[in-house]
């Protein structure tokens, strides 16, 4: 039996005495790019592994914030440059897994004539023909979608109805206060009341790695190697696909 895996308790019943076994409990901080990975696996997850966790989700950007302040979580998963930083600075062990790779995508509210975003021509047509366009504060996408439309010359023309939202971005497409979500396909895709058009046109795609790292100061070192093998391995990849992610 694993010591890290699970504790004995002892529970008084009258006068006898009976084992019960707790599973290891771990701390996650995740990027919302696979928070539907957890959501949709996570039950199995601890019955196949005996472990069970805890997951804030949240951007890239909070969860480093968090750490650099002190937060000691057990794993990380978040884009592979951060997690090569916190490795860098000590708050992470040395050793990174690369979990999945993270696509752009765009919606529209359910029912919607979908746009033609199958070029680069026809998606810059559908940006400059959307009355509103939502996008994420500070997540990937969001931060890509600024850069992009400042590379193509259109920053001017779309900033105006271009909204920024802190993880709200996909809702508030699918309640109608705008017309067009750009955001992760893995954060659009389990959201209620969107019809995903598809990816961004490769040419204009931005291809996220989100990885894995180890809390330096973590004490279930050994529940948290289990945990990032479980969901590297191959048999995750059908789930990831469901969730807009491909494996890494």
């Amino acid at each position: 039996m694993e010591r890290q895996i699970a504790a004995i308790v002892k529970v008084q019943n009258g006068s006898k005495a009976m084992n019960t076994l707790l599973p290891a409990k771990i701390q996650i901080l995740c990027t919302n790019g696979l928070k539907s990975v957890f959501l949709a696996a996570g039950d199995q997850l601890t019955r196949d592994t005996g472990i069970a966790f805890t997951a804030d989700y949240g951007s890239t950007k909070k969860f480093t914030d968090r750490i650099a302040a002190g937060e000691t979580p057990d794993v990380v998963i978040l884009t592979g440059g951060a997690i090569n930083a916190l490795i860098a600075q000590g708050k992470l062990a040395s050793g990174r897994t690369d979990v999945a790779k993270s696509f752009v995508g765009v919606a529209v509210r359910k029912g919607a004539s979908p746009p033609d975003i199958s070029t680069v021509a026809a998606f810059i047509a559908t940006l400059r023909a959307a009355r509103s366009i939502s996008r994420s504060r500070i997540g990937a996408s969001g931060l890509h979608l600024e850069s992009l439309i400042t590379r193509l010359g259109l920053a001017a023309e779309l900033t105006p109805k271009i909204k920024v939202y802190d993880g709200y971005a996909a809702q508030a497409c699918a309640e109608g206060e705008v017309e067009i979500a750009i955001q992760q396909l893995s954060e659009l895709m389990p959201v209620v009341g969107l019809d995903i058009v598809g990816p961004l046109p490769k040419e204009l795609q931005k291809v996220t790695m989100f990885s894995a790292g180890i809390g330096a100061a973590t004490t279930q070192r050994a529940a948290a190697e289990k945990f990032i093998a479980y969901i590297k391995h191959r048999d995750r990849a059908a789930v990831l696909r469901a969730n807009g992610l491909e494996p890494a």
